[in-house]
């Protein structure tokens, strides 16, 4: 299922296009990447969020 709602990436304001009515740039979906445990980049992320191993 597509996201229906897009954010900015500039401006950060939310919308229902594929572009920003406000500034004219693209957006992107709001909706987060999907979990799975076979994830091959999930102890990147982790390490991006909280800093330790």
């Amino acid at each position: 299922m597509k996201s229906l709602i897009f954010k900015c990436t500039v401006c950060g304001n939310y919308t229902l296009e594929s572009k920003c009515p406000k500034c004219g740039s693209s957006t992107i979906s709001t909706i987060p990447p999907r979990f799975s445990p076979q994830d091959k980049y999930g102890k990147y992320r982790m390490k991006m969020l909280y800093g330790k191993e």
